[in-house]
């Protein structure tokens, strides 16, 4: 059978590379892709991105089923489409997809269904919201209600930062619509994790946790980012705490949304603070597999995927046998083009990348082949992915494999994996 995945990143190259393992699929294609997807075995780059071409696309081709990555096509309505031509498609509808592309709709869910999250305020008056932030002080969170491409959640640290924030989105519009609403949300104290799990509108298949590391620069530093880096297993994620999870937050969530009329199907992402007596909260949902947590999670899986989705789009998750893990853990690291996240610089060539082995996976993101040759593209370029039976030897892994990649402005942390070590793995 023939699979489409939908997107062009990192988290993408992950999706379609452990899809293209089943030994019932002929060929996996990546709409549009990048550099390494059109390198790798039995991935195939399709150059469409308009919804209705891919449909056609997926009709013509006899797709068995599509695979959506990033949150744009969903927030525009691509599963809506692919249904209403019979096309079998993972991924929530867009209606669904409000959990993502609108925090305040996402944050009254919760707020209504006892869901625990921070509290917030919604405002759409910029008067009214700096005198919200004089009241409450610093540290605060400032969030865009909508989808803002990674730019939309400011932790401010200082009051003069607030300001500067809410400045930004209502007073300058500097966000668009995306930022014509915020919320403003109290600081919660803590370690985060990433909870991800597939949802078929009723059942729930929990994947492998992870973390992610956020902020540009080591120690968790610097400006925040779509990631630089993440690893699986996560142990802040005990069997007790992920028991809690489920019960808590995970399915309350998709029973609140049949509640609220929304049949929830898709991958399902919970980013969660974890206090230091060990109660998890709501940071946000995103309704699909994070970036870069997925490189990390499916470099783990040896489960058929393509299997477990079928069963998530037939609605027997619950007959599905558990995925089967890696016991090893995975590291991956981001490697960024110069000057990311502000303005990443694109057409630097990349030079000496290594093969994959079995303790080794690199997974391309902001990548493209020009002139027969590799170059940057983006903002987060490549994901270097160790392998190991701890954390330390998996760190060390992806980091000698980085040592010898090249590409002129690059910058990575040097720490991925630094909270997992803390305790002790």
């Amino acid at each position: 059978m023939k699979i489409l995945v939908v997107g062009s990143g990192g988290r993408e190259h992950a999706l379609g590379w452990k899809l293209a393992q089943s030994p019932r699929v002929t060929g996996v294609y990546i709409a549009p892709g990048n550099g390494g997807t059109a390198l790798q075995e039995r991935l195939y780059n399709v150059d469409i991105t308009d919804l209705n071409a891919l449909a056609d696309f997926a009709e013509q081709k006899n797709i068995a089923f599509t695979v959506v990555g990033p949150e744009a096509p969903l927030a525009a309505g691509i599963v809506n489409l692919f249904r209403s031509r019979s096309l079998k498609i993972f991924g929530p509808t867009r209606e669904a997809t409000r959990l993502e592309s609108s925090k305040n709709f996402a944050k009254t869910l919760m707020k209504c269904y006892g869901i625990p999250t921070a509290e917030y305020k919604t405002f759409s008056d910029a008067d009214l919201a700096h005198s919200y932030i004089q009241e409450k002080g610093a540290p605060i969170v400032i969030k865009a209600d909508g989808l803002a491409s990674g730019k939309g959640v400011i932790v401010a640290q200082t009051i003069n930062e607030a300001h500067c924030a809410i400045e930004m989105m209502l007073s300058e519009n500097k966000l668009g619509s995306a930022g014509a609403c915020v919320i403003i949300e109290e600081y919660l104290h803590g370690e985060e994790a990433s909870f991800i799990v597939m949802v078929d509108g009723k059942h729930v298949l929990a994947l492998a946790s992870s973390q992610d590391h956020k902020r540009l620069l080591d120690g968790d530093q610097g400006p925040n980012t779509g990631g630089m880096g993440a690893y699986s297993q996560a142990p802040i994620i005990t069997p007790q705490l992920h028991t809690r999870v489920m019960h808590e937050i995970i399915l309350p969530t998709v029973r609140a949304m049949e509640q609220e009329g929304i049949h929830y199907t898709g991958f399902l992402y919970a980013g969660l603070m974890i206090d230091p007596q060990g109660n998890p909260k709501t940071l946000e949902f995103n309704c699909r597999m994070g970036d870069p947590e997925t490189q990390s999670i499916m470099a783990r899986l040896k489960s058929d995927f393509a299997s477990i989705i079928e069963h998530a789009l037939t609605g027997t998750l619950d007959a599905t046998t558990q995925p089967e893990w890696d016991q090893r853990t995975a590291v991956g690291v981001v490697l960024a083009a110069h000057q990311y996240p502000y303005s990443p610089r694109k057409g630097d060539y990349i030079y000496s990348i290594p093969a994959q082995t079995e303790t080794l996976i690199i997974f391309h993101a902001g990548t493209a082949i020009v002139n027969g040759k590799l170059v940057t593209s983006g903002g987060r370029v490549l994901c270097v992915v160790g392998l190991a039976n701890s954390v330390r030897e998996a760190q060390l892994i992806a980091y000698e494999a980085i040592n010898s990649i090249q590409f002129d402005g690059m910058q990575y942390r040097r720490d991925i994996g630094y909270r997992a070590l803390h305790s002790g793995n």
